[in-house]
């Protein structure tokens, strides 16, 4: 992780070459809570909106294949928050401080909104294979959340191991909290993205070709203007 930014010093206390534990060390080690990393994943369900016409929607993307039209579209956000607190206790001997870091982390997406062109009628045909297409972009995001979750849970384990972090005394919580502002958020943010490329995978030209011949023409008559918008 690149982007990362360990502004906490560790003393080396771990493993065989390590030497014997402070009077502070033992207290930090032995008596403050443990680095607890906290992260949940949630989902928020979805609304249909059939309101605007399919060239309003591809409008609305902003990137469309060449020669296409978007009949139908998915919109959400995706959402981290992450709160920071830990115990924290100070050695006036040597002057540092030391902090049992517990961060909680928060993925969701905003409710999933599904627009379908309203050329489409609910219970036609065309509306059924445009609505199954949408749903298979919210199942894919929705999938996406437990994926991140298990890579940042690891990250998370992995940088903090259930240890105290020392660092000069009035330094650590800020120094923790820029590591989180500048390494963390943009990390899990990033991994959230990566949502984006399973979603361009969805809308291939073979998905564009077999929608467009769905439903006995259908679908491309009423792009053809041969059948009457619903009223």
């Amino acid at each position: 992780m690149r982007a990362l930014i360990y502004l906490l010093l560790l003393l080396p206390i771990l493993g065989a070459q390590a030497a014997a534990r402070t009077p502070f060390q033992i207290r930090c080690e032995d008596t403050i809570s443990k680095t607890v990393s906290v992260l949940t994943a949630q989902q928020n369900g979805y609304s249909i909106d059939t309101h605007l016409p399919y060239k309003a929607l591809t409008v609305m993307k902003g990137v469309a294949r060449a020669n296409t039209w978007v009949l139908g579209l998915t919109k959400t956000d995706s959402q981290v928050k992450i709160a920071l607190a830990g115990p924290m206790l100070q050695d006036p001997v040597s002057g540092y401080e030391c902090v049992a870091p517990q961060i909680a982390v928060s993925l969701s997406y905003a409710p999933v909104m599904i627009y379908i062109g309203r050329e489409f009628a609910p219970g036609t045909c065309a509306y059924d294979e445009i609505l199954a297409h949408e749903l298979r972009h919210m199942k894919t995001y929705m999938e996406h959340l437990p994926r991140v979750e298990k890579i940042v849970r690891a990250a998370l384990a992995k940088r903090f191991e259930a240890r105290p972090l020392y660092a000069p005394g009035g330094t650590a919580k800020a120094a923790l909290a820029r590591e989180i502002d500048t390494g963390w958020l943009p990390y899990i943010k990033a991994e959230m993205r990566k949502v984006e490329v399973l979603q361009a995978a969805i809308d291939s030209p073979q998905e564009y070709a077999r929608l467009s011949k769905a439903c006995n023409g259908e679908i491309q008559n009423i792009l053809a203007g041969k059948v009457p918008p619903p009223k």
